[in-house]
């Protein structure tokens, strides 16, 4: 799900933007208070713009296809918009790495990132978009589409976003389609329970056969005003959010931490991803891969680091 593809698409069909975004700046843990104590959005993928040295490593890593469900594929979208990513799937969650230039516009650019958050529940999105409007923003609201290769799209997922106003990052909320997992050349899992959308069925479980179960945290740096349009988002998703006196926020629930550092748009760009493993691994391996070091172990969990910008 690309970011200025996506909200391009929204606006073209009448999408609104955000009118008001209060409350960002709190230094307590909270939630929306409206969320009732069930959460409705979880980490589904996040995606990130490399350099391109890096991105070409990991393109052609043999370490990662051990390590990982590890996929480089291109997907037809809304509109005919192409995207070649380099996936890494897990059993729930999965992070999707491009380099520099392989994205359109302010989404390509070095350092540029995106978030989704997804439902588990068919109709979980609709009450987080009524949350969002009882906060004083005005969603934009969108349906991404996939073409299998015959031409005709597929109604994929629901997304919502808090603004059509971003830098280089932004988060969305999504609820896949039930016609979409039902549809056989997705070979996705039969429900298991009714109204099941959630990201287990979504993904495969090649994920058994590698090294990687999921991800369990991601740092991202982002502008000031790209995590203010965030923070709403995940509240009304019911995540446990804390946001620091220097506008740093961290997001839990759900078996996913979101790390998100607010910095000049010079210094924007994917830090880390924790992962956890299928197994645990006695002895730490540190894989060198382009401008980052992904650690492996010991014990059941791996950390795939990257350089500071210079």
């Amino acid at each position: 799900m690309i970011m200025v593809i996506a909200l391009a698409l929204a606006a073209a069909i009448g999408g609104g933007a955000t009118t008001a975004l209060a409350e960002q700046n709190r230094t307590v843990e909270e939630s929306d208070p409206a969320t009732g104590g069930r959460q409705l959005l979880f980490y589904n993928h996040a995606y990130a713009v490399l350099d391109r040295e890096t991105a070409d490593a990991v393109e052609h890593s043999p370490y990662l296809r051990t390590f990982a469900n590890f996929q480089v594929r291109t997907t037809t979208g809304a509109g005919g918009q192409t995207w070649t990513g380099r996936y890494l799937m897990g059993r729930e969650t999965y992070f999707e790495l491009f380099g520099v230039g392989d994205l359109p516009g302010q989404d390509g650019v070095l350092g540029a990132s995106g978030m989704g958050v997804s439902t588990e529940r068919a109709g979980d999105l609709v009450t987080v978009t009524e949350r969002l409007r009882a906060r004083g923003i005005t969603p934009v609201e969108f349906q991404q589409t996939r073409d299998f290769g015959d031409g005709v799209p597929v109604p994929w997922f629901d997304a919502v976003f808090t603004t059509d106003q971003y830098d280089h990052f932004g988060a969305w909320g999504m609820e896949y389609e039930p016609t979409y997992l039902d549809d056989p050349r997705t070979n996705n899992e039969p429900p298991a329970f009714p109204g099941d959308v959630g990201r287990e069925r979504y993904l495969t479980d090649v994920y058994r056969d590698r090294l990687m179960r999921d991800v369990t945290a991601v740092h991202l740096a982002v502008t000031a005003r790209d995590l203010a349009s965030t923070v709403p988002l995940l509240k009304a998703g019911g995540f446990a959010v804390r946001t620091s006196a220097d506008g740093d926020v961290v997001a839990r629930r759900g078996g996913t931490d979101l790390h998100f550092d607010a910095v000049p748009v010079d210094r924007i760009g994917l830090q880390k991803v924790e992962f956890v493993l299928n197994r645990s691994v006695t002895q730490r391996h540190d894989e060198r891969i382009g401008k980052s070091t992904l650690a492996v172990g010991p014990g059941p969990r791996a950390v795939w680091t990257f350089d500071a910008r210079k």
